[in-house]
Parts: C-alpha cells; sequence; structure tokens
C-alpha cells in the first residue's frame, strides 16, 4: 500500500487490485494464525483456566484492533501526503512486532517444556 500510495501521490491512478491483495493477504494471515493460535491457547493452558485463557487469546486480539485503529486514526483525509508515512508507520510497528516475537520464540519454546 505504501508504493500504491506513492503512485496516488504522484496523481497516477492505481487499481483496486492493490486493495483486494491486501485484504486478501490479512486475511490469509488471519486464517492461518487464528486456528495454531486457539490450539496452542487450549494445549498450554491448565483444564480449569481454558475458558480464561482463550478470552485472554481475543482479548489480545481486541488491543490490537484498538491499537490499529489509533494508529490509522493519525490520518487527515485532508492531507494526502501524510498516506504513504502512514503506511510505513504500519510497517514498522509491525515488523517491530515480528521481531519481538522472533527474539521470545526460544524463551516461550523452553517454557512449554513437552508441549508439541
Amino acid at each position: 500500500m505504501y508504493l500504491a500510495s506513492l503512485h496516488v501521490i504522484a496523481g497516477e491512478k492505481v487499481l483496486p487490485t492493490w486493495l483486494v491483495l491486501t485484504y486478501l493477504l490479512h486475511t490469509l494471515g488471519e486464517l492461518c494464525l487464528s486456528p495454531v493460535g486457539l490450539s496452542s491457547m487450549t494445549k498450554l493452558a491448565p483444564t480449569r483456566f481454558v475458558g480464561q485463557v482463550m478470552g485472554l487469546w481475543f482479548l489480545s486480539l481486541a488491543l490490537g484492533d484498538n491499537l490499529a485503529g489509533q494508529l490509522s486514526g493519525e490520518y487527515d483525509s485532508s492531507n494526502l501526503l501524510s498516506l504513504p508515512g502512514l503506511f510505513l508507520k504500519i510497517f514498522w510497528w509491525g515488523a517491530l512486532g515480528g521481531l519481538a516475537m522472533l527474539l521470545l520464540t526460544p524463551l516461550l519454546k523452553r517454557l512449554m517444556g513437552a508441549v508439541r
């Protein structure tokens, strides 16, 4: 979307395929993550706390949606030049989150023990 916004700022028209592909990638990512995350929550949680842990899983999704809304709420529709900066900011926050998850992976694997 960053590249598409640069074309828009240059005065060119962009195809709606950019938006369709962005939605497709988001949907495919969610479809890949959700079943694995839900399965992990039920495997790792003690039996009596499965309901609470599932609630925490959905709470984390709600917090992520809230943060995304706050981040994109900074966009000023009257200032089209701020659009590429917004997409870059969203990218960098996502990359930072992904890096943090990669760094935490060894610790989480140790804490999981024999659960696979």
